[in-house]
């Protein structure tokens, strides 16, 4: 479903060195797994005897134990479609290995030998097993059936998903067996585990699996034992986590003493997609591993997972804080290089009242703040046209003058109309020509007034607005330097809501700016009112925002876009009016290309950007028919 995965983490409750009885315990929670659609399910390390059974590993009685307690888990679980990791002890060519075991309908499907054996302080590891790490291409028998053995193993589904193993230390080795793994494919890290407690080691361990996962791009799945273990020297806590590309989506509840399952969706489409987008994992050596199929494996019927609806902003208060003041200062910070390289005396900005132009002219205003400049250098104009509305003109002019900006008034009503009059427009007809007349009218007298004062023209229009081709070609579209080109809609809000927080003096009129609804204000008032409303006509922008994103991002296909924003927006839109919205944005996106082909230089700030010099190159005659059919089916 869309490349999503119910992936689970089991730390059974465990009697040390009792095989029979730990079987149970594991056949409870894998068939828990399964009734819960789990398409993996992983247990500790050792999982039939224990960790710490010491001298007992030598023990021919609890190596048979733990045998026919396998075989017999094997016979009773022969009916399950969920593959199971289980750790056990394994004997071949005179040597002990500590193993994890992949099964599946009663079947053992391939064996991997952990690689890094501890062995020092409270682990004495090398005193009972040896190495795997060497061990590639090789088949054993085990139970009376060949199975194949080695560090060398990936389990592969008919579709997403790639797995690999790795045990416990590995993990910590200098060069984890896991990253060749995923080098080679591995879309899925199962980490079966012993890790012991002591005070800090639970957070470092989380952050190992979290970073891992992120370095990686793919989900990681691990399982750790738990209190049952001996507690002669030391306690383990039964940790379990489940992370996938940085993000910890689970984790258990340690020091539990009755057996314990998480389970987590994981979105292996997008980590497929975020390799070939967005990092070098290509660049990454290969190296021969053999492949097991699995088969088809057991599908959600069901998203339990969260999906942001407003995945461009950090949906905690702290962090929303902090990525704004970031923001703040990549702009600011880009608008002072490119101020320099031009040797520019004034920056000069149309202000319209709207959310746009306020960040536009605040990043700038906090420019010349940073650089300890007279903040009157900087030249803000209000042009009137047929649709501004009294609001609108009081904000920004109660905006400029608590700044301490120079304002110009510059009506464009006159000038709109000899160019209407020279081409033979009736101005009665509020069409395309009516419209984008006032807007180029505006840009030409910004760039007029940048040649008489030495300026340089700073750009309002945000990403939304570039995605979405909401601009008027060589009009609003086009400045000297593009400021808000990579900041959203919905983060253009927040930013200024930041602004308001951060400015007493400036929150009553930041406050009316942010009620107010988004227009360019280009068709007549009605009464004094707005007239035209911009979500009205292209749809809401959190829409857009969030089509935006799952579209760049990793490349989603527009089923799936559409399946997630379901989900995401389920008690604000019905499926028709996401659908049809989410064809405006791919008309426009794919229509729009020729203006961003040549928009202006403007600082990225987030993951995604559409400069055509940088994130993004598309061709601006490209076809939409293949992704609009997938919507419309």
């Amino acid at each position: 479903m869309f490349g999503f995965y119910r992936v689970a983490a089991a730390v059974p409750r465990l009697y040390l060195a009792d095989p029979a009885h730990n079987a149970e315990e594991v056949s409870a929670l894998w068939q828990e797994a399964e009734a819960d659609q789990a398409a993996v399910v992983i247990f500790p390390e050792l999982t039939l005897t224990g960790y710490t059974a010491g001298d007992l590993f030598f023990q021919e009685r609890l190596y048979r134990a733990q045998n026919e307690a396998l075989e017999r888990l094997l016979h009773e679980t022969r009916s399950l479609e969920s593959v199971a990791v289980l750790g056990l002890m394994l004997r071949h060519s005179d040597r002990l290995y500590n193993v994890a075991a992949v099964i599946r309908r009663g079947e053992i499907l391939g064996i991997v030998p952990k690689s890094y054996l501890p062995n020092k302080r409270e682990f004495y590891e090398k005193r009972h097993f040896q190495s795997g790490r060497e061990i590639r291409g090789e088949e054993i028998t085990f139970l009376g059936k060949p199975v194949p053995f080695g560090t060398d193993l990936l389990f592969e589904d008919t579709q997403e998903l790639c797995m690999g193993v790795e045990l416990c230390e590995d993990l910590w080795a200098l060069t984890p067996p896991s990253n060749a793994m995923a080098e080679n494919g591995a879309t899925l890290i199962c980490n079966l585990s012993a890790s012991n407690e002591l005070v800090g080691k639970a957070d470092y361990r989380a952050e190992l699996v979290r970073t891992q996962s992120a370095r990686l791009v793919c989900a990681y799945a691990y399982a750790s034992s738990g209190v049952g273990e001996s507690s002669t020297d030391t306690v383990y806590g039964g940790d379990a986590m489940i992370a996938e590309y940085g993000t910890l989506l689970s984790r258990a509840e340690r020091f539990r003493r009755e057996s314990t399952l998480i389970c987590a969706e994981i979105d292996l489409q997008k980590l497929r997609g975020l390799r070939l987008a967005e990092t070098a994992y290509a660049d990454a050596p290969r190296h021969p591993f053999r492949r097991i199929v699995l088969g088809a494996l057991p599908q959600p019927s069901g998203l339990r997972r969260s999906v942001d609806p407003h995945p461009f902003v950090p949906g905690d208060l702290s962090r929303r804080e902090e990525r704004c003041r970031e923001i703040t200062l990549i702009q600011a910070h880009g608008l002072i290089r490119r101020m320099e390289q031009a040797r520019s005396q004034r920056a000069i900005l149309g202000i319209s009242g709207g959310l746009d132009s306020t960040l536009a002219l605040l990043s700038t205003w906090e420019a010349h703040r940073i650089l300890e400049r007279d903040p009157s250098r900087i030249l803000a104009v209000t042009m009137p046209g047929f649709g501004t509305s009294e609001r609108t003109r009081r904000n920004a002019v109660a905006l400029c003058r608590i700044l301490g900006v120079e304002l110009r008034q510059i009506p464009i009503r006159d000038l709109a109309a000899l160019e209407m009059d020279a081409v033979g427009h009736d101005p009665s007809v509020h069409d395309v020509t009516y419209e984008n007349i006032q807007a180029r009218a505006r840009t030409e007298i910004l760039m007029n007034l940048a040649n008489q004062e030495k300026g340089l023209v700073i750009g309002t229009g945000d990403l939304s607005e570039i995605a979405l081709g909401w601009s008027t070609y060589n009009g609003d579209h086009m400045s000297m330097y593009a400021l808000n080109a990579g900041i959203p809609k919905t983060l253009v809000r927040y930013l200024v809501e930041y602004y308001a927080r951060s400015h007493p003096e400036l929150r009553e009129v930041l406050h009316d700016i942010l009620a107010t609804p988004v227009s360019p204000e280009l068709l007549p008032t009605k009464e004094g009112e707005i007239a035209q409303k911009t979500e009205e006509i292209v749809g809401p922008y959190e829409l857009h925002d969030f089509f935006l994103y799952h579209f760049v991002k990793y490349g989603a296909e527009p089923r799936k876009i559409l399946y997630l924003a379901i989900h995401a927006f389920e008690n604000l839109y019905d499926e028709a009016t996401i659908r049809r919205w989410l064809g405006v944005f791919l008309r426009r996106f794919f229509t729009q290309q020729f203006k961003r082909s040549c928009m202006p230089d403007g600082p990225k700030v987030g993951t995604i950007s559409l400069s055509p010099r940088a994130d993004w190159r598309m061709p601006s005659d490209a076809e939409f028919r293949t992704w609009i059919e997938a919507v419309d089916a």
